[in-house]
């Protein structure tokens, strides 16, 4: 599948498929769709959301399409009854698709320009960007909508800047906040936004957007729903399971913390494989994997009542964390740094 990329790409931008701020398809959440439309008819809108979820079930998508909602009906009692479906015929959709809508900021990760990867945070000079954009007149007397995606992804002090932009907002001001896990953000912000949760994708919808996506679906419904689950109803963890090998990833992985000595020959082969030069998605999704793997671990032991393995083991995911944000940050060698994340959870397994 291939398509004309309207979007500017973003830290976690997957070949060929629509970014959000592009993407005229909302699959699910027709719940949480017709609540926000409700709100704003009602003239109700929190002036700040926060779209809380799971990664890649849609959670930008649904900002974008709330972004186009408002605009297109700038006055709420003419505005439909559910969220409008976006229009890719609309100028406004194209203006929106390619980040050049005067009323719309979409902030997120921004790009190094020394080292031409992307930061592993939202920044403060990013969030300031919203005092600006909010000092102009806005376009048309109409909204402006802040997007900050994902949330979670801010550093302290543009959490803080953040925070006075929500405190005081300008009329006709639209915060929208995405997050993976809210628990993460400010209890100062997240008392301040109206928390919207949006669920994992049902199995029925998550296939639907794979196959519209032409990707490699089990033909099997047994096969479905172990795909669906394994992805957790996450489009996003679908699409790097079927199209860029991360169930061949995750079982190589098993595999080698399988082993009763540290195969350095597999090891190995599995670091090439994700650390090359046109390994950028099998590479994140290699540490996704493991992180996935090292917090299961955490789970279980303090479920089972073991809080010093559970300590233990929460400590060995913080520091693969920071291994992963330096390797990425600094263009380390990333077979080395496969290399290393394999032994470490390896010895983890046989303690």
């Amino acid at each position: 599948m291939s398509f004309t990329r309207l979007a500017p790409e973003q830290f976690d931008t997957i070949p060929d498929i629509a970014e959000p701020a592009e993407n005229p398809f909302l699959a699910g959440h027709d719940e949480a769709g017709a609540h926000v439309a409700a709100a704003y008819r009602a003239g109700r809108l929190h002036h700040a959301l926060l779209l809380a979820g799971p990664s890649g079930i849609g959670k930008a998508t649904f900002a974008f399409h709330l972004a186009e909602h408002l605009l297109r009906y700038p006055h709420a009692g003419e505005a439909p009854e559910g969220l409008a479906p976006r229009d890719p015929d609309l100028p406004l959709f194209r203006q929106i698709a390619q980040g050049a809508h005067p009323s719309v900021l979409h902030l997120t990760r921004p790009l190094n320009e020394k080292t031409k990867a992307f930061k592993s945070a939202v920044t403060v000079d990013e969030i300031r960007r919203i005092g600006r954009f909010l000092s102009m007149t806005s376009h048309d007397g109409s909204w402006r909508v802040v997007i900050v995606d994902p949330a979670d992804d801010m550093n302290a002090n543009a959490a803080n800047a953040l925070l006075k932009n929500l405190e005081e907002p300008p009329p006709r001001t639209q915060f929208v906040l995405i997050a993976h896990s809210p628990g993460g953000l400010l209890p100062t912000i997240r008392s301040r936004c109206h928390l919207v949760r949006l669920k994992p994708l049902e199995t029925p919808a998550l296939i639907s957007v794979l196959e519209r996506l032409e990707a490699d679906v089990p033909e099997t419904e047994a096969g479905r729903a172990a795909l669906a689950a394994r992805a957790g109803g996450s489009v996003r963890e679908a699409l790097l399971l079927t199209r860029y090998g991360g169930l061949d990833i995750a079982e190589a992985i098993s595999r080698i913390l399988g082993e009763r000595a540290f195969p350095v020959a597999e090891a190995w082969r599995v670091a090439e494989a994700v650390g090359g030069r046109d390994a950028t998605v099998q590479f994140s999704i290699f540490n996704q994997s493991a992180l996935d793997s090292v917090s299961g671990w955490a789970r279980h032991a303090g479920e089972t009542g073991d809080l010093a393995g559970a300590a233990r083991l929460s400590e060995l995911w913080r520091e693969m964390e920071r291994l992963i944000v330096e390797t990425e940050t600094y263009n380390l060698d990333k077979r080395q740094h496969a290399m290393g994340l394999l032994r470490r959870m390896w010895q983890a397994a046989k303690a």
